[in-house]
């Protein structure tokens, strides 16, 4: 049958950054579907997520770390690994955003929205790939954005990063394809996230925002449960190196 294709039951998932927003919403779906999950906070444990997705019936770990510093990365894998004794589906949701003007965009800025956006999303793929290699089979989702493809304003160092991810997608995914890994993302529209608060806040930014969504509203962590647990699942099999826009049609316009 069509839908058991979408299933995952037995498999198990590492979801940085999902204590709240688009992690939180990716990880409770991809326990609806049948995953155990491990989630991550940057410095607080994510308990009401491992709440939601122990209330699914599955598993749950709560791992705590700063993705953009080295040691981190493999302590992540590695508890994984050793929690639930394999990591087949990573989801590289994990990310920041810095709002200035680009001719006084603090170095220090994009240093750390490129560490923790981009070096950090390399690494954790680097570490769970040689382990997804080895068993012959996983699935990695990165988390793009609409700034994969556009430049965005004041925020430099966030579309150069976003942008990155989208290249580091399809580059693992042409040396991955073919040994069984899967390697894909997903690019949100504007989302109702932390980062997106600024914007949300400033009537007229907010106002020109909603105008060009054909959808007519800002996205929820929920919209984007669905493209997860497909890219997680047997059912894209067949898709290696895609950008899966999720944008109530922004890209459209």
């Amino acid at each position: 049958m069509i839908l058991d294709g979408f299933r995952l039951d037995g498999k198990n998932a590492l979801v940085t950054g999902s204590r709240r927003g688009l992690g939180a919403g990716i990880a409770v779906g991809l326990a609806e579907a049948g995953a155990n999950v491990a989630v991550h906070g940057h410095d607080t444990p994510p308990l009401e997520t491992a709440k939601a997705v122990r209330a699914a019936g599955r598993r749950a770990i709560e791992l705590v770390g700063d993705v953009a510093d080295a040691a981190t990365c493999p302590a992540l894998v590695n508890a994984v690994v050793q929690e639930l004794g394999s990591l087949d589906i990573l989801v590289n949701n994990a990310g920041i955003v810095r709002r200035s003007p680009a001719a006084e965009h603090p170095e220090a800025d994009w240093a750390r929205v490129l560490e923790v956006n981009l070096t950090s999303v390399f690494r954790l793929s680097q570490l769970a790939g040689r382990h997804m290699l080895k068993q012959g089979r996983g699935k990695i989702i990165n988390v793009a954005s609409l700034l994969s493809f556009q430049g965005g304003i004041l925020v430099p160092g966030y579309a150069a990063a976003k942008g990155g991810v989208a290249q580091l997608t399809k580059a693992l995914a042409n040396e991955w394809a073919a040994k069984g890994v899967n390697v894909n993302a997903i690019a949100p529209g504007y989302m109702v996230t932390d980062n997106t608060e600024a914007l949300r806040q400033d009537p007229a930014r907010s106002r020109q925002i909603l105008e060009r969504i054909p959808a007519g509203r800002w996205g929820t962590p929920q919209d984007l449960a669905g493209a997860a647990v497909f890219l997680a699942s047997a059912a894209s099999d067949y898709m290696h190196g895609h950008v899966v826009v999720v944008d109530g049609g922004w890209m459209a316009r």
